[in-house]
């Protein structure tokens, strides 16, 4: 079976949250196996709000990193992480969660096959594990220890569309951008980005029951109708693990962002290891799969 790590900023969005039931339900009907989440943005009730989330799907006791220091991103706590968090289990504040460097380095080192990553946050918490030193937990540099244990990351970062795009899980803050330089410069697997562009349009969680806690997530957003897709679209092409099977083109080469600004660039490359996807159905093919899974 697959194995995932999510990367998630579990930040004021709810199209994390809507990218996390999905994701459940994949593990839950064991199409793949959810070894572990690292958090990379830190709010007060972060780590709590995902435990109890998990909790509430059914899969208590799944191993959560944060990076602590990740408190500048821009927004404001929003109801949802206070409302989940009375369902946490085993983690009750962000001090009960491993640091994500360590528990990037002590899954992977732990890991008997290779891993797949999923990021749909910020890339700082991947960068540093890239940059990690040898330590207690693996002999390896943080480079080598991916380049044995990741089979790939999917990654929702970036603006494709354009010869410079220009997007929020880059652009940021510095912390951002140099995260997203350093994951581009050093990353040794392949990795298939799914740009803002992608699911700006294709809206899901508008049919889900009221009753359901997802939607009370979407509701505390002020979405009751339905986000942008951009997390459920990137959990759901790494699930189906074939971007042509899961509806779309892609483009391959090598992706570069400027630590300065966060803007991205791409120079096409048939035999480089990055990739951007092109959707090639309409916005309903999407929204329908992602709909049909989460309610």
């Amino acid at each position: 079976m697959r194995k995932f790590i999510l990367g998630t900023d579990w930040w004021t969005d709810c199209d994390d949250v809507v990218a996390l039931r999905l994701l459940c339900r994949a593990v839950k009907d064991k199409k793949v196996e959810l070894i572990g989440v690292v958090i990379n943005a830190c709010m007060e009730k972060s780590v709590s709000s995902l435990d109890g989330f998990l909790a509430k799907e059914g899969l208590s006791g799944i191993p959560i990193g944060i990076d602590l220091s990740g408190t500048d991103f821009m927004g404001d706590q929003h109801r949802y992480q206070g409302r989940l968090s009375n369902y946490a289990l085993n983690y009750k504040s962000n001090s009960d969660a491993e640091d994500g460097v360590r528990l990037y380095r002590r899954l992977l080192a732990e890991a008997e096959e290779p891993v797949e990553i999923i990021e749909i946050g910020f890339l700082q918490v991947v960068a540093n594990l890239l940059l990690s030193p040898p330590d207690d937990i693996s002999p390896l540099s943080g480079t080598v220890l991916v380049k044995e244990k990741v089979k790939k990351f999917w990654v929702m970062a970036g603006k494709w569309d354009c010869p410079v795009g220009n997007e929020h899980n880059f652009n940021n803050n510095l912390r951002s951008r140099v995260g997203g330089s350093v994951f581009c410069e050093k990353c040794p697997v392949p990795v298939t980005f799914l740009g803002f562009e992608v699911g700006n349009s294709v809206i899901t969680g508008g049919t889900l029951n009221k009753n359901d806690h997802l939607y009370d997530a979407l509701c505390d957003w002020g979405c009751p109708e339905g986000r942008s897709s951009w997390d459920p679209m990137t959990v759901l092409l790494a699930v189906i693990g074939d971007e042509k099977a899961a509806g779309y083109d892609t483009v391959a080469g090598t992706a570069s962002v400027d630590p300065l600004n966060g803007s991205n660039t791409f120079t096409p490359d048939p035999l480089g290891r990055h990739k951007y996807v092109i959707k090639i159905k309409d916005d309903d093919f999407y929204k329908d799969m992602i709909n049909g899974i989460i309610t």
